[in-house]
């Protein structure tokens, strides 16, 4: 059995020693047989120590139980208490929030028990019945400074048959791993959260209704403090369906998660790791807005609800839901700073980084919005990052046309079937446990498909349609297509495939700059409606299609108008707002033009170029073209004579240009007044002169065009 880390599933609430309350007893043995009675899971951890006690030599003579504040470990230790002394053990209970921190006190604890003999100096502790001696420290960081002199001079003086438990916020000192003599006495204990089925028992032992259950399962994480409190608020005629997470219910968490923090800037810093899905020291510094968060970052690392993971820091769930909660209550404003300054070095990375790492970024960017009330998140939080969607393979082709075949029909999944064999590169799927295929998502290029491909799909078609109705793709412009979505457990809903759709969007998004219309294909579309309107990807109206008898709807987003990098500003504006879905986007819609028209705006353009209140004038200032070229959404003329300037230095590049150049210089640059003139001025004939002008004008349209369609190089 694997202890540390592990919870097996209960098999009896009342597994462990309980106190019988009876007639005429204390009222010590009453609260004893209540605490009982109430006490649930960590099974694994009492028959641990059972089996010690019974054994003829212990397997250990150590155990160190730690956790972060709340989540049970003096119940525990109170608990095992009890067993020992059902075991006609002598037991001595320490709790170092009763002592201070010296050796004498401790030793006055261990004079106390009737049955101890402590020598004096170095001499050894016994029990003068002959029982086992099990000892009990509570609450150890209280007592840290003392760690040496429990592990080298305290312990070694008791019997070889006796047993310590210790409980703990941080787990044991790397000395007591390095001395060889302990690492083989020592057994660690981290104390988890309790499994949904202890929580369930809890709660009806306590007499909540069974429909409190999940939801107060789910607030609580199946934290045990979190869980009791949750218990005692609907026990008093309180409402959790709503908010359960109230001011003071968060106070009491904090308290005991967080003993005290240093400065403001450390209390940031704890409100950084609550946002974040993982916290770095680079995250700290951009956050924080300092040089060197190497101190701070080590504080975090050194918190007992802190763990630390292979991306960074994260902090406990129940610690997370606090204190996110506790920033929004307290702060409104400083929230708004925190989530834009955190958003804000996701979105860095998004930039800057790519594959793995840019797959990282898009997780970490979504996490930040899970606890906004304006979000109406479709997620499945509990398994958030733990699920990466893959290429799938060529012998994954049945698993994923069975999945399809299971959730939505035979003639789905003869559709989906067709598109594995013209587009293989459009399947992904998640994986379960054990490799094998729980979930699928399809990203169709239906640019690239054919007519008859389209055609044979009636959700591919409507799509197709509703583009060209909307909004024409422009030439060298891609229409894009979540056609499939399948989980093999929940379909739709919430579950680890369903996660991993906005990863894969939103890196098709960023990485494909030519994107003109991205859809979203589900069933019974309508429960969807408000979500995705919220992210700027509306319901397309009259674009829903039947397959198999079905009923499905599309969701769209054209990219020209509001490009993916203003999507993500909007998102953030509209998720921080109080009135979200009356938020217009962050910055002016970008113009979509077609070819021939951008063609005519750029003419028009280099012959308004000496005429700068006609150039701010020009449609070309809405394309996105020049927002990206002057780093804003509001360009003006400037910014638009210069790419010009730089659109004609491209004919300088190549020799073969020179005489479309000369004839572009005198009749835009430097006019000569009149075509004739010009053609005059550069000696030659006029249809010649014309023609070199055409083909100039034709190279700087190319190549204009050619950044509007795929982005600036």
């Amino acid at each position: 059995m694997n202890i540390e880390g592990a919870l097996d599933e209960p098999r009896d609430w009342m597994d462990g020693v309980v106190a019988q309350s009876h007639r005429g007893g204390s009222l010590g043995d009453v609260m004893a047989a209540r605490r009982s009675r109430r006490f649930v899971g960590r099974d694994a951890e009492m028959e641990l120590v059972r089996a010690a006690l019974a054994a003829h030599q212990l397997p250990f003579a150590v155990l160190y139980v730690h956790g972060p504040g709340g989540i049970g470990k003096t119940s525990l230790l109170t608990m095992l208490a009890a067993t020992a002394e059902s075991a006609r053990a002598t037991v001595v209970y320490i709790d170092g929030r009763d002592i201070v921190a010296q050796p004498a006190a401790v030793l006055a604890v261990l004079r106390g028990s009737a049955d101890l003999t402590v020598s004096d100096g170095a001499g050894p502790i016994t029990a003068a019945s002959g029982r086992r001696i099990v000892v009990l420290i509570d609450s150890y960081e209280r007592l840290a400074a003392l760690d040496a002199w429990v592990r080298d001079d305290l312990l070694p003086r008791l019997p070889s048959d006796a047993l310590i438990i210790i409980g703990d916020r941080s787990p044991p000192d790397p000395a007591w791993r390095v001395d060889p003599a302990w690492r083989d006495l020592l057994r660690v204990i981290s104390l988890r959260n309790l499994h949904p089925h202890a929580c369930h028992r809890y709660l009806e032992m306590s007499g909540i209704a069974p429909e409190l259950h999940a939801p107060l399962v789910q607030a609580s994480h199946g934290h045990p403090l979190g869980l009791s409190l949750l218990t005692d608020v609907v026990a008093r005629g309180g409402d959790v369906t709503v908010d359960p997470l109230t001011p003071d219910l968060v106070a009491t968490v904090l308290e005991r998660f967080v003993d005290a923090v240093p400065s403001g800037v450390h209390r940031q810093a704890l409100e950084v790791c609550a946002l974040a899905r993982v916290t770095t020291e680079s995250l700290l510094r951009d956050a924080l807005d300092v040089s060197d968060a190497f101190e701070i970052f080590r504080w975090l690392r050194d918190l007992s609800f802190v763990d630390v993971g292979p991306a960074g820091l994260f902090p406990h769930d129940l610690a997370r839901d606090a204190l996110d909660a506790d920033l929004r209550w307290r702060d409104p404003d400083a929230y708004t700073v925190v989530f834009r300054r955190v958003r804000d070095h996701i979105v860095h990375r998004l930039r800057s980084t790519f594959g793995v790492d840019r797959r990282r970024a898009i997780f970490d960017l979504k996490f930040v919005f899970r606890n906004l009330p304006s979000v109406l998140s479709p997620v499945d939080w509990d398994v958030w990052g733990q699920r990466h969607p893959e290429p799938a393979h060529a012998d994954d082709r049945d698993a994923v046309l069975e999945l399809v075949r299971h959730a939505e029909g035979d003639v789905s999944a003869a559709i989906a079937g067709r598109w594995w064999e013209c587009e293989h590169t459009a399947f992904f799927v998640v994986r379960g446990d054990h490799g094998d295929v729980r979930g699928v998502i399809t990203l169709l290029d239906l640019t690239a498909a054919s007519d008859a491909d389209r055609a044979a799909d009636p959700g591919a078609q409507a799509a197709w349609a509703h583009a060209h109705r909307q909004a024409p793709p422009r030439p060298g412009e891609i229409v894009t297509q979540t056609r499939f979505t399948v989980d093999r457990d929940a379909y739709q809903g919430p579950s680890p495939t369903l996660n991993a759709v906005p990863i894969l969007t939103l890196q098709r998004y960023l990485d494909m700059p030519n994107l003109a219309w991205d859809y979203l294909a589900l069933f019974e579309p309508e429960p969807w409606n408000d979500y995705f309107a919220l992210a700027d990807l509306p319901r397309a109206h009259g674009a829903d299609f039947t397959v198999g008898g079905r009923r499905y709807g599309l969701f769209a987003h054209d990219f020209r108008r509001v490009p993916v990098h203003d999507l993500l500003t909007l998102w953030t504006e509209r998720a921080l707002a109080q009135e979200p879905t009356a938020l217009e986007p962050a910055a002016p819609a970008v113009l979509v033009m077609s070819q021939p028209e951008f063609t005519a705006a750029v003419r028009q353009a280099l012959r308004d170029l000496h005429c700068p209140d006609l150039l701010a004038r020009n449609p070309l200032l809405r394309t996105r073209l020049l927002r990206a070229h002057a780093g804003t959404d509001e360009p003006d003329a400037t910014a638009l004579r210069e790419l010009l300037d730089m659109a004609v230095d491209t004919l300088r590049q190549h020799p073969r240009d020179d005489k479309r150049l000369r004839a572009i210089d005198r009749t835009y640059l430097r006019p000569a007044g009149t075509q004739e003139s010009a053609a005059a001025l550069l000696g030659l004939a006029f249809s010649t002169y014309r023609r070199h002008l055409t083909q100039g004008v034709d190279r700087i349209v190319a190549w204009l065009w050619d950044r509007e369609i795929y982005g600036v190089a």
